[in-house]
Protein backbone atom coordinates (compact mmCIF):
# COMPACT_ATOMS: atom_id res chain seq x y z
CA UNK A 1 0.00 0.00 0.00
CA UNK A 2 2.80 2.47 1.24
CA UNK A 3 4.72 2.50 -2.44
CA UNK A 4 1.78 2.73 -5.07
CA UNK A 5 0.53 5.92 -2.33
CA UNK A 6 3.42 7.64 -2.98
CA UNK A 7 2.59 8.11 -6.65
CA UNK A 8 -0.95 9.49 -5.32
CA UNK A 9 -0.46 11.83 -2.31
CA UNK A 10 0.26 15.34 -2.60
CA UNK A 11 0.56 17.87 0.09
CA UNK A 12 -3.16 19.87 0.09
CA UNK A 13 -2.07 23.29 1.32
CA UNK A 14 -5.98 24.00 0.61
CA UNK A 15 -8.80 21.93 1.37
CA UNK A 16 -11.41 22.93 -1.07
CA UNK A 17 -14.89 20.64 -1.36
CA UNK A 18 -14.21 18.73 0.98
CA UNK A 19 -16.62 15.47 2.21
CA UNK A 20 -17.26 13.76 5.59
CA UNK A 21 -14.99 11.60 7.40
CA UNK A 22 -17.15 9.64 9.22
CA UNK A 23 -16.73 7.93 12.50
CA UNK A 24 -15.39 4.68 11.77
CA UNK A 25 -13.03 6.03 9.53
CA UNK A 26 -11.49 8.07 12.77
CA UNK A 27 -11.70 5.03 14.72
CA UNK A 28 -9.60 3.08 12.10
CA UNK A 29 -7.14 5.54 12.04
CA UNK A 30 -6.75 5.69 15.39
CA UNK A 31 -6.31 2.13 15.61
CA UNK A 32 -3.90 2.18 12.59
CA UNK A 33 -1.83 5.24 14.40
CA UNK A 34 -1.75 2.91 17.32
CA UNK A 35 0.47 0.28 15.08
CA UNK A 36 3.00 2.52 13.70
CA UNK A 37 6.74 1.39 13.32
CA UNK A 38 8.70 3.65 15.24
CA UNK A 39 12.45 4.42 13.60
CA UNK A 40 13.28 4.39 17.58
CA UNK A 41 11.11 2.62 19.46
CA UNK A 42 12.76 3.70 22.57
CA UNK A 43 11.32 7.55 22.04
CA UNK A 44 7.86 8.30 23.31
CA UNK A 45 5.37 9.64 21.72
CA UNK A 46 1.65 10.55 21.61
CA UNK A 47 -0.67 11.89 18.66
CA UNK A 48 -3.88 13.74 19.75
CA UNK A 49 -6.89 14.10 16.79
CA UNK A 50 -8.61 17.22 16.71
CA UNK A 51 -10.82 19.40 14.91
CA UNK A 52 -9.19 21.44 12.74
CA UNK A 53 -10.80 24.83 14.60
CA UNK A 54 -9.30 23.93 17.87
CA UNK A 55 -5.82 24.41 15.99
CA UNK A 56 -4.54 27.46 14.46
CA UNK A 57 -4.63 26.05 11.11
CA UNK A 58 -7.38 27.71 9.13
CA UNK A 59 -6.72 25.45 5.63
CA UNK A 60 -10.16 24.02 5.36
CA UNK A 61 -9.09 20.23 6.69
CA UNK A 62 -11.82 18.75 8.65
CA UNK A 63 -8.79 17.63 11.29
CA UNK A 64 -5.59 17.63 12.24
CA UNK A 65 -3.29 14.90 14.02
CA UNK A 66 -1.27 16.63 16.54
CA UNK A 67 2.16 14.83 17.26
CA UNK A 68 3.88 15.07 20.78
CA UNK A 69 7.51 13.68 21.92
CA UNK A 70 10.02 13.31 23.79
CA UNK A 71 13.04 15.43 23.35
CA UNK A 72 15.45 12.85 23.29
CA UNK A 73 17.98 11.31 20.38
CA UNK A 74 16.60 11.81 16.85
CA UNK A 75 13.24 12.67 18.10
CA UNK A 76 12.33 14.70 15.33
CA UNK A 77 13.67 12.34 12.58
CA UNK A 78 11.21 9.86 14.55
CA UNK A 79 8.26 11.70 14.13
CA UNK A 80 8.78 12.27 10.58
CA UNK A 81 8.93 8.09 9.49
CA UNK A 82 5.58 7.95 12.19
CA UNK A 83 3.92 10.65 10.61
CA UNK A 84 4.75 10.03 6.59
CA UNK A 85 3.23 6.28 7.50
CA UNK A 86 -0.24 8.04 8.16
CA UNK A 87 0.10 10.45 5.25
CA UNK A 88 0.51 7.66 2.79
CA UNK A 89 -2.38 5.63 4.95
CA UNK A 90 -4.35 8.74 4.92
CA UNK A 91 -4.06 8.76 0.79
CA UNK A 92 -5.09 5.07 0.19
CA UNK A 93 -8.60 6.62 1.84
CA UNK A 94 -8.89 9.35 -0.50
CA UNK A 95 -8.22 11.90 2.73
CA UNK A 96 -5.97 14.36 1.58
CA UNK A 97 -3.25 15.69 4.23
CA UNK A 98 -0.75 17.98 5.04
CA UNK A 99 2.18 18.33 7.19
CA UNK A 100 1.40 21.80 8.57
CA UNK A 101 4.78 23.74 10.21
CA UNK A 102 3.14 26.70 10.92
CA UNK A 103 0.34 25.30 13.41
CA UNK A 104 0.28 25.84 16.77
CA UNK A 105 -2.67 23.55 19.22
CA UNK A 106 -3.90 24.62 22.29
CA UNK A 107 -1.90 22.77 24.43
CA UNK A 108 1.97 23.17 23.87
CA UNK A 109 2.29 20.07 26.14
CA UNK A 110 0.54 16.63 26.14
CA UNK A 111 1.39 13.34 28.32
CA UNK A 112 3.92 16.02 29.83
CA UNK A 113 5.40 15.44 26.09
CA UNK A 114 6.47 18.55 23.76
CA UNK A 115 4.30 19.39 20.96
CA UNK A 116 6.59 18.90 17.58
CA UNK A 117 4.33 19.44 14.41
CA UNK A 118 0.74 18.57 13.07
CA UNK A 119 -0.88 17.34 9.77
CA UNK A 120 -4.33 18.49 8.87
CA UNK A 121 -6.73 15.99 6.62
CA UNK A 122 -9.92 16.03 5.10
CA UNK A 123 -11.68 13.94 2.83
CA UNK A 124 -10.91 14.58 -1.25
CA UNK A 125 -12.60 13.85 -4.54
CA UNK A 126 -10.31 11.18 -5.59
CA UNK A 127 -9.32 13.62 -8.73
CA UNK A 128 -7.73 16.51 -6.67
CA UNK A 129 -4.84 13.69 -5.52
CA UNK A 130 -1.53 13.69 -7.55
CA UNK A 131 -2.36 12.16 -11.47
CA UNK A 132 1.53 12.39 -12.55
CA UNK A 133 3.84 12.19 -9.95
CA UNK A 134 6.58 13.47 -12.21
CA UNK A 135 5.21 16.37 -12.84
CA UNK A 136 5.78 17.54 -9.30
CA UNK A 137 9.04 20.20 -8.85
CA UNK A 138 11.56 18.40 -7.35
CA UNK A 139 15.19 18.86 -7.37
CA UNK A 140 16.79 17.43 -10.67
CA UNK A 141 18.39 13.40 -9.42
CA UNK A 142 21.93 14.62 -9.80
CA UNK A 143 21.06 17.42 -6.85
CA UNK A 144 20.25 14.30 -4.07
CA UNK A 145 22.33 11.47 -5.31
CA UNK A 146 25.67 10.98 -6.31
CA UNK A 147 27.07 7.58 -7.07
CA UNK A 148 25.56 5.01 -9.27
CA UNK A 149 21.75 5.12 -9.91
CA UNK A 150 19.32 1.92 -8.38
CA UNK A 151 15.91 1.35 -9.21
CA UNK A 152 14.67 3.64 -6.43
CA UNK A 153 17.28 6.45 -7.24
CA UNK A 154 14.22 8.67 -9.41
CA UNK A 155 11.34 7.94 -7.04
CA UNK A 156 12.63 8.80 -3.67
CA UNK A 157 13.05 12.85 -4.43
CA UNK A 158 9.55 13.08 -4.17
CA UNK A 159 8.90 12.74 -0.49
CA UNK A 160 7.21 15.90 0.58
CA UNK A 161 9.71 18.45 3.00
CA UNK A 162 8.94 21.61 4.36
CA UNK A 163 9.02 24.47 2.16
CA UNK A 164 10.27 21.96 -0.82
CA UNK A 165 13.71 22.55 0.64
CA UNK A 166 14.03 18.68 0.33
CA UNK A 167 16.84 18.78 2.44
CA UNK A 168 18.67 15.45 1.35
CA UNK A 169 21.74 13.92 0.20
CA UNK A 170 22.69 10.29 -1.01
CA UNK A 171 25.93 8.65 -1.78
CA UNK A 172 26.20 5.59 -3.55
CA UNK A 173 29.51 4.12 -2.16
CA UNK A 174 30.71 0.62 -1.96
CA UNK A 175 27.33 -1.11 -1.23
CA UNK A 176 26.14 1.97 1.04
CA UNK A 177 23.92 4.33 1.02
CA UNK A 178 24.80 7.28 2.89
CA UNK A 179 22.32 9.43 3.96
CA UNK A 180 22.91 13.16 4.33
CA UNK A 181 21.04 15.89 6.17
CA UNK A 182 21.80 18.86 3.57
CA UNK A 183 20.81 22.43 4.29
CA UNK A 184 21.19 24.57 0.79
CA UNK A 185 22.57 27.76 1.64
CA UNK A 186 19.49 30.64 1.35
CA UNK A 187 16.85 27.85 0.42
CA UNK A 188 14.10 28.11 3.40
CA UNK A 189 10.71 28.78 1.78
CA UNK A 190 8.56 31.15 4.32
CA UNK A 191 10.05 29.29 7.34
CA UNK A 192 11.96 31.39 9.88
CA UNK A 193 15.78 31.05 9.71
CA UNK A 194 16.25 29.63 12.64
CA UNK A 195 13.79 26.56 12.02
CA UNK A 196 14.64 25.17 8.99
CA UNK A 197 17.28 22.40 10.99
CA UNK A 198 14.05 21.84 12.94
CA UNK A 199 11.83 21.30 10.09
CA UNK A 200 14.61 19.21 8.00
CA UNK A 201 15.06 17.21 10.95
CA UNK A 202 11.33 15.52 10.37
CA UNK A 203 11.83 15.99 6.49
CA UNK A 204 14.94 13.17 6.93
CA UNK A 205 12.63 11.07 8.65
CA UNK A 206 10.06 11.38 5.98
CA UNK A 207 12.45 10.57 3.47
CA UNK A 208 13.91 7.48 5.79
CA UNK A 209 10.62 6.18 5.12
CA UNK A 210 11.04 6.66 1.54
CA UNK A 211 13.92 5.10 0.88
CA UNK A 212 12.77 2.14 2.84
CA UNK A 213 9.63 1.68 1.52
CA UNK A 214 11.19 1.83 -1.99
CA UNK A 215 13.69 -0.70 -1.09
CA UNK A 216 11.02 -2.71 0.21
CA UNK A 217 8.77 -2.70 -3.15
CA UNK A 218 11.84 -3.55 -5.22
CA UNK A 219 12.74 -6.82 -3.26
CA UNK A 220 16.32 -5.28 -1.71
CA UNK A 221 16.92 -6.37 1.38
CA UNK A 222 19.15 -3.63 3.75
CA UNK A 223 20.58 -3.06 7.28
CA UNK A 224 20.46 0.67 8.32
CA UNK A 225 22.33 2.09 11.21
CA UNK A 226 20.89 5.52 12.78
CA UNK A 227 23.51 8.51 13.72
CA UNK A 228 22.63 10.95 16.05
CA UNK A 229 23.00 14.52 15.22
CA UNK A 230 24.52 17.16 17.27
CA UNK A 231 26.26 19.41 14.63
CA UNK A 232 25.25 22.84 14.91
CA UNK A 233 22.34 24.05 13.13
CA UNK A 234 24.67 25.97 10.79
CA UNK A 235 26.28 22.51 9.47
CA UNK A 236 25.70 22.58 5.66
CA UNK A 237 25.81 18.26 5.48
CA UNK A 238 25.50 15.83 8.41
CA UNK A 239 26.25 12.34 8.38
CA UNK A 240 22.38 10.99 9.15
CA UNK A 241 22.20 7.25 8.26
CA UNK A 242 24.21 4.25 6.23
CA UNK A 243 22.31 1.88 4.82
CA UNK A 244 23.74 -1.56 3.25
CA UNK A 245 22.12 -2.92 0.48
CA UNK A 246 21.94 -6.15 -0.38
CA UNK A 247 19.66 -7.84 -3.82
Amino acid sequence: MYYEMIFKRKSFHLFENIGNISDEELEELKAFIANVKPLDESIRFVTKIVPESLTSCKRGAQYCIEFYSEEKGNYLRNIGYIGEQIDLWLAERNIGALWFGLGKPKKKKEDNLKFIIMIAFAKMPEESFRQDMFKSKRKQLDEIWEGEKTSISDIIRFAPSACNTQPWLIENEGGYLNVYRYKEPGKRGIMPAKKVSYYNRIDIGIFMFFLETCHTHDRYTFEGTQYYEDEPDSTTKVLVAKYKIYR
